[in-house]
């Protein structure tokens, strides 16, 4: 048994409570989690704007040991230190064939698979996005995990698994970001943070974050940013301007949205000079509707994009991220904000909604 949060339905409280999970079966791998991020998914997964069978064990951002491995599991071994991928590619769907493995049509299918039960009934349990990081430890499929290269420490690796991977790639697949470009990255949480830090990485001049919260700012600026505007009331009129005058009277060349609203969209798009990039991070609902006129569409001339884990390859890119890491031009720790137990999940959800914080890091022994 191995004490994990648990969602017993949409909207319900996570209730802290023991688990049995069964051995790994082929093809599978039981991993001991060291840590687990507190993502906005989850908050959206727990809510119902992104749909999870319940009851479930939530978190997908997380990194912890091999502890066993089931039949024909040959990429690692128990002991091995690894991190977690919620959106494992098969390689064999036609988005995976056209090397777009972010899109991949199978990622999601372990999620509608229960994958463990309740220690005191016997209730079958579902896996959060198919990983279920928020327990002490946890059983997925082989091509959910990757091996964690060597200098990166396991615990704060838990980020790569969601934050980083996302935020790397939004700029450098996504955007596409060159040096001396100006960047502004609306929301200063998680995905924010490791935005910020890959646009020093790709040597944007102008680094502007936008948040709501002006407590952010220092968070803000140790991460990348050389200019902080606040989003008040009229966020949808005043940053625009506000960024305009930050950036020569253009606008960004690069917009990263990373919250999720239809009006933060827009801001965004707003924000964006004639000619550049907008791209669209944070998961909005499905009846949120962000509206655009046909002649601005084709006087600015911008590019809109989605933009799905960071456009990312998480076995081409984890190498190179782990490399910046230990290099030091990439800090994991300096985005964390506070280090919880599974008992901390609820109020780290509630800082989210109040937009507080970074990124809140469950601590497992």
């Amino acid at each position: 048994m191995v004490r994990a949060a648990v969602l017993t339905a949409v909207n319900a409280p996570l209730r802290i409570t023991e688990i049995d999970l069964p051995a790994p079966g082929p093809g599978q791998v039981r991993i001991r989690l060291a840590a687990a991020g507190v993502c906005h998914s989850d908050l959206s997964l727990s809510n119902g704007t992104l749909r999870q069978p319940a009851p479930a064990v939530l978190g997908h951002e997380g990194a912890g040991t091999v502890v066993a491995v089931g039949e024909g599991v040959r990429t690692v071994a128990p002991g091995d230190p690894v991190v977690l991928n919620w959106a494992p590619a098969c390689g064999d769907c036609h988005f995976c064939g056209l090397d777009e493995p972010w899109l991949c049509a199978d990622a999601a299918t372990a999620a509608d698979i229960p994958y463990a039960t309740l220690a005191a009934d016997g209730t079958a349990l579902y896996p959060g996005l198919g990983t279920a990081v928020f327990a002490e430890e946890t059983v997925v499929p082989e091509r959910a995990v990757l091996p964690l290269p060597p200098g990166v420490p396991l615990t704060d690796a838990a980020l790569l698994g969601c934050a980083v991977l996302t935020g790397y790639g939004a700029v450098h697949h996504s955007a596409r970001v060159r040096a001396g470009e100006s960047v502004a990255v609306f929301g200063v949480g998680g995905v924010g943070l490791a935005v910020l830090q890959s646009a020093r990485l790709a040597g944007a001049a102008t680094i502007v974050a936008v948040d709501v919260s002006p407590a952010k700012e220092e968070l803000a600026r140790a991460a990348g940013a050389t200019e902080f505007v606040v989003a008040g009331a009229d966020a949808g009129k005043e940053v625009p301007k506000r960024i305009r005058r930050l950036t020569g009277g253009h606008g960004a060349d690069v917009a990263v949205e990373c919250v999720g609203r239809a009006d933060t969209i827009r801001t965004a798009w707003s924000a964006t000079r004639r000619g550049g990039r907008t791209t669209v991070v944070g998961i909005g609902g499905k009846d949120h509707q962000v509206s655009f006129s046909a002649l601005e569409l084709f006087y600015f001339g911008r590019t809109l994009s989605g933009c799905v884990y960071g456009n990312s390859d998480p076995a081409r890119d984890l190498p190179v991220i782990a490399e910046h890491v230990r290099a030091g031009r990439l800090d994991l720790g300096a985005m964390v904000t506070e280090r919880i137990g599974l008992e901390g999940i609820p109020a780290a959800f509630e800082a989210m909604l109040a937009g507080r914080g970074g990124r809140a890091l469950v601590v497992f022994g």
